[in-house]
């Protein structure tokens, strides 16, 4: 299955501190109901995602009804990216 959406990065301040995008409602429905047949544990969903000409592979997290994705550090340098910009991202499940 593969996804586009945009939305803005956020950041968590939490113990590890890391950056988000939030998956929106129709596309996280979609992934929750695939989710038994790619997790790998605890929930967590492997993609291969790409912004702009920056492809990376991670995984998804499921947080308040909905998946988010975590947008690395090298990702974020290399396509000029600051937190609350709306992003466009294409991702891969599995």
């Amino acid at each position: 299955m593969t996804f586009e959406f945009s939305g803005p990065i956020w950041f968590w301040k939490g113990p590890a501190p890391w950056y988000f995008i939030t998956v929106p409602t129709e596309q996280s429905a979609k992934i929750k109901a695939a989710s038994r047949f790619v997790t790998y544990g605890w929930g967590m969903i492997p993609v291969q995602a790409q912004i702009g000409n920056t492809a990376w592979t991670t995984s998804l997290f499921f947080k308040d009804e909905h998946y988010v994705i975590p947008i690395r550090a090298n990702v974020r340098k290399a396509e000029g990216l600051e937190e609350g910009q709306d992003v466009a991202v294409q991702m891969t499940l599995g």
